[in-house]
Protein backbone atom coordinates (compact mmCIF):
# COMPACT_ATOMS: atom_id res chain seq x y z
CA UNK A 1 0.00 0.00 0.00
CA UNK A 2 1.28 3.40 -0.93
CA UNK A 3 2.10 6.46 1.85
CA UNK A 4 -0.39 8.48 2.58
CA UNK A 5 -0.93 11.33 1.41
CA UNK A 6 0.51 13.45 4.79
CA UNK A 7 3.49 11.24 4.60
CA UNK A 8 4.22 12.04 0.94
CA UNK A 9 4.00 15.60 1.96
CA UNK A 10 6.07 15.01 5.42
CA UNK A 11 8.82 13.61 3.32
CA UNK A 12 8.92 16.34 0.72
CA UNK A 13 9.32 18.80 3.75
CA UNK A 14 11.98 16.87 4.81
CA UNK A 15 13.89 17.44 1.98
CA UNK A 16 13.32 20.53 1.76
CA UNK A 17 14.19 21.28 5.28
CA UNK A 18 17.59 19.18 4.19
CA UNK A 19 18.15 21.45 1.33
CA UNK A 20 18.13 24.60 2.86
CA UNK A 21 14.92 25.41 1.59
CA UNK A 22 13.83 26.08 5.47
CA UNK A 23 16.18 26.69 7.89
CA UNK A 24 16.35 26.00 11.55
CA UNK A 25 13.90 27.59 13.89
CA UNK A 26 12.14 28.77 10.85
CA UNK A 27 7.99 28.76 11.05
CA UNK A 28 5.74 26.32 8.88
CA UNK A 29 3.46 28.32 6.97
CA UNK A 30 -0.25 25.73 7.10
CA UNK A 31 -2.19 27.73 4.62
CA UNK A 32 0.42 28.19 2.23
CA UNK A 33 1.72 24.46 2.18
CA UNK A 34 -1.95 23.38 1.64
CA UNK A 35 -2.01 25.71 -1.07
CA UNK A 36 1.37 24.39 -2.56
CA UNK A 37 0.50 20.70 -2.01
CA UNK A 38 -3.01 21.81 -3.49
CA UNK A 39 -4.39 19.69 -0.49
CA UNK A 40 -6.51 21.14 2.50
CA UNK A 41 -5.18 21.42 5.78
CA UNK A 42 -5.84 18.47 7.54
CA UNK A 43 -3.01 16.79 5.61
CA UNK A 44 -0.52 19.71 5.98
CA UNK A 45 -1.52 19.10 9.84
CA UNK A 46 -0.99 15.45 9.82
CA UNK A 47 2.44 16.06 8.21
CA UNK A 48 3.33 18.40 10.92
CA UNK A 49 2.54 15.66 13.42
CA UNK A 50 5.04 13.34 11.26
CA UNK A 51 8.01 15.81 11.56
CA UNK A 52 7.14 16.87 15.12
CA UNK A 53 7.21 13.17 16.33
CA UNK A 54 10.22 12.17 14.13
CA UNK A 55 12.14 15.46 16.08
CA UNK A 56 12.37 17.60 13.12
CA UNK A 57 9.61 20.10 13.79
CA UNK A 58 8.63 21.74 17.16
CA UNK A 59 5.09 22.37 18.26
CA UNK A 60 5.01 25.29 20.64
CA UNK A 61 1.26 25.81 21.66
CA UNK A 62 -0.91 29.04 19.95
CA UNK A 63 2.49 30.21 17.79
CA UNK A 64 3.07 26.88 15.35
CA UNK A 65 5.21 25.04 14.16
CA UNK A 66 8.59 25.75 13.82
CA UNK A 67 11.59 23.65 11.56
CA UNK A 68 14.37 22.32 14.15
CA UNK A 69 17.55 20.35 13.78
CA UNK A 70 19.83 19.34 16.13
CA UNK A 71 23.48 20.75 16.08
CA UNK A 72 25.85 18.54 15.64
CA UNK A 73 27.10 17.12 18.87
CA UNK A 74 23.30 16.41 19.67
CA UNK A 75 22.89 14.23 16.82
CA UNK A 76 25.83 12.03 17.02
CA UNK A 77 25.19 11.64 20.57
CA UNK A 78 21.81 9.81 19.19
CA UNK A 79 23.55 8.06 16.87
CA UNK A 80 25.61 6.76 19.56
CA UNK A 81 22.84 5.66 21.64
CA UNK A 82 21.25 4.11 19.30
CA UNK A 83 23.87 2.39 18.50
CA UNK A 84 23.94 0.96 21.70
CA UNK A 85 20.15 0.40 22.08
CA UNK A 86 20.83 -2.15 19.27
CA UNK A 87 23.62 -3.93 19.91
CA UNK A 88 21.83 -4.67 23.47
CA UNK A 89 18.62 -5.59 21.36
CA UNK A 90 20.77 -7.61 19.38
CA UNK A 91 22.75 -9.20 22.41
CA UNK A 92 19.43 -10.46 23.65
CA UNK A 93 17.62 -11.55 20.45
CA UNK A 94 21.00 -14.08 19.94
CA UNK A 95 19.60 -15.63 23.04
CA UNK A 96 15.30 -15.10 22.72
CA UNK A 97 14.57 -15.07 19.41
CA UNK A 98 12.39 -17.55 18.01
CA UNK A 99 12.68 -19.89 14.66
CA UNK A 100 9.41 -17.92 14.15
CA UNK A 101 11.28 -14.59 14.24
CA UNK A 102 14.71 -15.77 12.38
CA UNK A 103 11.92 -16.01 9.25
CA UNK A 104 10.83 -12.74 9.89
CA UNK A 105 13.88 -11.73 9.93
CA UNK A 106 15.12 -13.30 6.69
CA UNK A 107 11.87 -12.13 4.74
CA UNK A 108 12.91 -8.31 5.98
CA UNK A 109 16.47 -8.93 4.60
CA UNK A 110 15.08 -10.45 1.34
CA UNK A 111 12.68 -7.57 0.91
CA UNK A 112 15.69 -5.33 1.45
CA UNK A 113 17.86 -6.92 -0.89
CA UNK A 114 15.03 -6.18 -3.86
CA UNK A 115 14.94 -2.76 -3.12
CA UNK A 116 18.68 -2.31 -3.36
CA UNK A 117 18.15 -4.25 -6.67
CA UNK A 118 16.01 -1.72 -7.94
CA UNK A 119 17.89 0.96 -6.60
CA UNK A 120 14.75 2.14 -4.53
CA UNK A 121 16.30 4.02 -1.14
CA UNK A 122 12.22 4.94 0.11
CA UNK A 123 11.53 1.45 -0.07
CA UNK A 124 14.96 -0.09 1.25
CA UNK A 125 14.38 2.66 3.98
CA UNK A 126 10.97 1.24 4.93
CA UNK A 127 12.51 -2.51 4.74
CA UNK A 128 15.19 -1.70 6.57
CA UNK A 129 13.64 -0.33 9.97
CA UNK A 130 10.80 -3.55 9.25
CA UNK A 131 14.60 -5.30 9.77
CA UNK A 132 15.44 -3.85 12.64
CA UNK A 133 12.18 -3.55 13.95
CA UNK A 134 12.25 -7.64 14.05
CA UNK A 135 15.28 -7.24 16.20
CA UNK A 136 14.43 -5.48 18.84
CA UNK A 137 10.83 -7.57 18.84
CA UNK A 138 13.25 -10.66 19.05
CA UNK A 139 14.61 -8.93 22.13
CA UNK A 140 11.67 -10.16 24.26
CA UNK A 141 12.13 -7.37 26.39
CA UNK A 142 9.50 -4.35 25.25
CA UNK A 143 10.68 -1.70 27.35
CA UNK A 144 13.95 -1.85 25.76
CA UNK A 145 11.65 -2.61 22.54
CA UNK A 146 9.98 0.64 22.51
CA UNK A 147 13.10 3.13 23.62
CA UNK A 148 15.00 1.18 20.08
CA UNK A 149 11.73 2.34 18.63
CA UNK A 150 11.46 5.63 19.90
CA UNK A 151 15.19 6.79 19.10
CA UNK A 152 14.39 4.49 15.26
CA UNK A 153 12.14 7.47 14.50
CA UNK A 154 13.83 10.23 16.34
CA UNK A 155 16.43 9.36 13.54
CA UNK A 156 14.15 8.42 10.70
CA UNK A 157 15.14 11.61 8.54
CA UNK A 158 18.89 11.43 9.34
CA UNK A 159 19.24 7.59 8.78
CA UNK A 160 17.58 7.89 4.90
CA UNK A 161 19.97 10.90 3.97
CA UNK A 162 22.67 8.63 5.16
CA UNK A 163 22.01 5.80 2.80
CA UNK A 164 22.24 8.05 -0.36
CA UNK A 165 25.89 8.00 0.17
CA UNK A 166 27.82 6.09 -3.37
CA UNK A 167 27.99 2.42 -1.72
CA UNK A 168 26.15 3.08 1.38
CA UNK A 169 23.06 0.84 0.33
CA UNK A 170 25.23 -2.01 -0.74
CA UNK A 171 27.27 -1.83 2.55
CA UNK A 172 24.53 -1.85 4.18
CA UNK A 173 23.24 -4.94 3.50
CA UNK A 174 26.44 -6.73 3.54
CA UNK A 175 26.25 -5.47 7.26
CA UNK A 176 23.05 -6.85 7.21
CA UNK A 177 23.90 -10.64 6.40
CA UNK A 178 26.87 -10.60 8.94
CA UNK A 179 23.67 -9.68 11.07
CA UNK A 180 21.43 -12.20 10.07
CA UNK A 181 23.96 -14.46 10.10
CA UNK A 182 25.23 -14.11 13.46
CA UNK A 183 21.63 -14.36 14.89
CA UNK A 184 21.47 -17.36 13.36
CA UNK A 185 24.06 -18.78 15.49
CA UNK A 186 22.98 -17.58 18.50
CA UNK A 187 26.53 -15.52 18.80
CA UNK A 188 25.25 -12.66 20.85
CA UNK A 189 28.71 -10.86 21.01
CA UNK A 190 29.02 -10.95 17.59
CA UNK A 191 25.51 -9.69 16.73
CA UNK A 192 25.71 -6.78 19.21
CA UNK A 193 29.20 -5.91 17.13
CA UNK A 194 27.41 -5.90 14.27
CA UNK A 195 24.61 -3.94 14.90
CA UNK A 196 27.22 -1.17 16.95
CA UNK A 197 29.26 -0.97 14.23
CA UNK A 198 25.98 -1.29 11.52
CA UNK A 199 24.43 1.98 13.38
CA UNK A 200 27.38 4.15 14.64
CA UNK A 201 28.10 6.97 12.65
CA UNK A 202 31.46 7.77 12.65
CA UNK A 203 34.31 10.03 11.16
CA UNK A 204 33.93 10.79 7.36
CA UNK A 205 30.52 9.43 7.06
CA UNK A 206 29.22 11.53 10.11
CA UNK A 207 30.93 14.74 8.23
CA UNK A 208 29.28 13.58 4.97
CA UNK A 209 25.93 13.15 6.81
CA UNK A 210 26.48 17.08 8.20
CA UNK A 211 27.67 18.40 5.09
CA UNK A 212 24.62 17.19 3.33
CA UNK A 213 22.32 18.80 5.72
CA UNK A 214 23.89 21.95 5.26
CA UNK A 215 24.28 21.86 1.25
Amino acid sequence: MGLRRADKIAETLEQLVFSGEYSDGERLDELKLAEQFSVSRTPIREAFQVLVASGLAEQIPRRGVFVRQPGPVELMEMFETMAELEAACGRLAALRMTEGGLQDLAQANENCQQALNDLDYGRYYSENEKFHQVIYRGSANSYLEKQALQLQNRLRPYRKMQLRFRGRLAQSMAEHLEIVSALQAADAEQVARALRSHVTVQGEKFHRLMASLKS
